[in-house]
């Protein structure tokens, strides 16, 4: 079945001078000239992205756009007009975000966050309404899971992120050691899948691999500072949370085990590297 607004493998059927038209169960796309190609023949398995073109046709490109249908991505706003705004996602035909996808107006240049859907009469949109594409987790998820997670607002708890271009988590304020910008994209792990299908979510590993990654986090950061840092268990949260974007409970028990194994000395005003 042909997936529009995704990429397809499609065959070429014939070849003519306005392009190559490929076979595919909606009847023959035209993937035009510019575009094919050197060597392709009939027979040629090409993969297409396929669109609708400005004219309402079916259109085959080999060019990549910046997002397909079901991706969340950040795109520039290139303008508005009567039903909408345009947006530059890469294509010679721009993706439209409807008015009433919008949840603010917004101003040419300006980059917006938008989930690309596709909307009931066959087209390609965009919409800025992204709690409503979101899914609640299921069991595919699991506590400690290394996730991809993508900024989408801020409230007074923290940071709502789209986690693996699915489902709503929450980075909670005293996960972050500096505010995240709407669009950041980051690898996260699951904290918590709660009963009602929310998600809390952690930029830091848990258990054995989180203590082995913060004392590498240490020895790295004590190498590139000449084998020494200003800091103790006396320091404050924000100084090593500057530095090592780590919560003073950590440090303070990953330079414990450094310690213990010889590895560091521990002194008044910070720690030192053993040579």
């Amino acid at each position: 079945m042909l997936a529009i607004g995704n990429y397809n493998r499609l065959k070429i059927a014939r070849i003519t001078a306005t392009g190559a038209f490929l076979s595919s169960d909606e009847g023959e796309i035209l993937l035009p000239g510019r575009l094919v190609p050197k060597g392709a023949e009939p027979g040629t398995l090409l993969e297409v992205f396929i669109y609708i073109d400005s004219e309402e046709r079916l259109t085959a490109t080999t060019r990549k756009p910046r997002a397909v249908v079901g991706d969340f991505a950040l795109l520039k706003v290139k303008d508005n007009v009567t039903v909408g705004t345009f947006l530059d996602w890469g294509l010679e035909k721009d993706l439209l975000l409807p008015f009433g996808e919008q949840t603010a107006p917004l101003r040419r240049g300006e980059d917006v966050l938008v989930y690309v859907y596709l909307h009931s009469s066959g087209r390609i949109a965009a919409s800025t309404r992204l709690d409503r594409f979101l899914k609640p987790a299921d069991a595919s998820l699991f506590e400690g899971e290394e996730v991809d997670l993508l900024v989408y607002a801020c409230s007074d708890l923290g940071a709502k992120v789209v986690v693996n271009n699915t489902y709503s988590g929450l980075l909670f304020r005293n996960e972050l050691f500096s505010p995240p910008a709407c669009g950041e994209r980051l690898r996260g792990y699951i904290k918590k899948v709660r009963e009602d299908g929310k998600i809390d979510v952690t930029l830091r590993m848990g258990g054995p691999q989180k203590a082995a990654n913060d004392r590498a986090v240490i020895l790295d950061a004590l190498k590139a500072h000449n084998g020494r840092l200003p800091l103790s268990d006396k320091s404050s949260p924000e100084a090593i949370a500057g530095t090592l974007h780590m919560s003073k409970k950590s440090f303070k028990k990953a330079i414990g085990g450094l310690y213990k194994d010889g590895l560091i000395e521990i002194q008044p005003d910070g720690i030192k590297l053993r040579t």
